[in-house]
């Protein structure tokens, strides 16, 4: 296996609070899948919780080497976690397609939050 790239984001929660505020759902459903937006719904501070998806569909967009925009779109990357807490990356779409072109086997990513910030970080591995 083969390291294809790293990514780090790191998110004010403020700014996702303000997005929220001013946006609402246009903001949710243009970043978010219907089961992030679920999740983060159930959770005391949803905005904490959307603000480390949010860095890390950054993070792995970063790794991509590409960002978010032509090749891969935020729906395109879907932050889950597993019933162990471990957070997954599903990969749809233009993120998917980009993804077996390129060889890549494994995405990783790590999400913390504090009380102001999130951050994000992503490994992707290939053949």
């Amino acid at each position: 296996m083969n390291l294809i790239g790293i990514g780090i984001d790191v998110v004010e929660v403020s700014r996702v609070k303000s997005s929220l505020d001013e946006f609402g759902e246009r903001f949710l459903k243009r970043v978010f899948t219907k089961e992030e937006r679920e999740y983060c719904g159930r959770q005391k501070r949803p905005e904490l919780h959307l603000a480390a998806r949010f860095a890390a569909k950054e993070a792995v967009a970063k790794a991509f080497g590409t960002g978010i925009g032509k090749e891969i779109g935020w729906l395109d990357l879907e932050i889950c976690r597993r019933d162990s807490g471990e957070p997954v990356v599903i990969l749809s779409g233009g993120a998917a397609e980009y993804a077996e072109a390129r060889g890549v086997i494994q995405v990783m990513v790590s999400l913390t939050h504090a009380k102001h910030y999130a951050a994000a970080n992503a490994v992707i591995m290939g053949k």
